[in-house]
């Protein structure tokens, strides 16, 4: 929105240039005193041409320094003494834009043209000559002053761009520096526990199997999860030590292994696919995962359910999760707005999709997501 109000901004004041440069030529045009030929119309619309031709100085340079430049050689040679300030103008803008060559080539050439055509002018030809050279000094004095201001803006500019891509890499060094400061705190504050837990269940499951005792399945849950949880670990630690590395990918295909593992710790879940399958976006693939472990791991914490259901629908122009328990939840009461629900919510949000949790009227809890996609052929 704010570069496109710039470009419009930034139109309309060439046009009011151009317009106003061509006035300012024309008036003095008409103002001063030369011969009445038949060129005199030539000479006006070229007056006027010169001025219009700068609409196009901020897109075009080139093209109109030259135009400029021939206009100005032209109302010179039908006997109209106007300034040149239309090419000034334009030399100006060729030299912000960098092409400081060509335009130097260009003024030269209008300066060794531009005395020729005063003297083929229609004008008295010893004052013609007079003329030529009394503004030739001149000419060339305003030629470099406009081309030392546009060179000295480019170099502000180029400044100011070098200044802001300092600022950008200041800033990603510092965002990378967090990055290794976060990783350091989680591996120092979590991968010595889940490493703990892991260990004890497998040695746990170990000696039991070693007795020949039936290995209960929350040992069995606690052990899978711990391998999941330090795998995951491991690969998010990666992701922000280095982040050309791609993050750890789960989506809609590992959504049977979640279940299982709800079975594992107690929670009898079902797992229902309805509407024609069509691939979707990573991200929705991967929000649509976190939605459903998110909700089964609160329902297990929290709701004291026995049962739970996971339904995922395809629809044409989108993707619907559903999780139902039958926990403790009455109707009616608010739910705790803790940092699961809020971390659902948010990633919900950020793909432009709907998020509902609360309790279901008949009692248990739900949530209840619609994620937007964009078919993919």
């Amino acid at each position: 929105m704010t570069t496109g109000l710039s470009n419009v901004w930034a139109q309309t004041k060439d046009w009011v240039i151009a317009i106003c440069v061509a006035a300012t030529l024309l008036v003095t045009a008409l103002a001063e005193d030369h011969p009445d030929t038949d060129l005199d119309a030539l000479g006006y619309a070229l007056v006027v041409a010169s001025g219009l031709a700068l609409i196009g100085r901020r897109g075009t340079p080139i093209p109109v320094l030259i135009v400029t430049g021939l206009c100005v050689v032209g109302y010179n040679a039908a006997g109209f003494e106007v300034p040149a300030v239309a090419y000034l103008f334009a030399v100006y803008a060729a030299v912000r834009e960098g092409h400081r060559l060509v335009t130097v080539l260009t003024s030269v050439a209008l300066l060794i043209l531009l005395p020729l055509a005063v003297l083929a002018s229609p004008a008295d030809g010893a004052a013609a000559e007079a003329f030529a050279q009394a503004r030739s000094v001149l000419e060339i004095a305003w030629l470099v002053a406009a081309g030392a201001a546009g060179e000295a803006l480019r170099q502000a500019e180029q400044r100011a761009d070098e200044a802001e891509r300092t600022r950008e890499e200041t800033a990603r060094l510092r965002a990378t520096e967090e990055r290794l400061h976060i990783a350091r705190e989680l591996h120092d504050s979590l991968t010595h526990q889940i490493s703990i837990v892991k260990v004890q269940s497998e040695v746990a499951v170990h000696l039991a199997r070693k007795r020949g005792e039936q290995v209960p399945e929350a040992l069995l849950a606690i052990q899978v999860a711990g391998r999941e949880a330090t795998r995951e670990l491991r690969a998010t630690l990666e992701t922000l030590r280095d982040d050309t590395v791609q993050p750890l990918s789960h989506g809609l295909d590992h959504l049977p292994d979640l279940v299982q593992r709800a079975h594992g710790i107690g929670l009898k879940t079902t797992l229902t696919i309805e509407g024609q399958r069509h691939d979707v976006p990573d991200a929705v693939d991967r929000t649509a995962y976190r939605i459903v472990q998110e909700s089964l791991t609160n329902t297990a914490r929290h709701a004291a359910a026995a049962t739970a259901s996971v339904r995922i629908g395809y629809l044409p122009d989108g993707l619907s999760i559903q999780v139902d328990d039958d926990g403790t939840a009455k109707p009616g009461s608010a739910p705790v707005p803790g940092v699961g629900l809020l971390g659902m919510r948010e990633r919900v949000t950020a793909l432009g999709g709907r998020l509902r949790a609360e309790p279901r009227t008949g009692g248990g809890f739900t949530v209840q997501a619609e994620l937007p996609v964009a078919r993919i052929s």
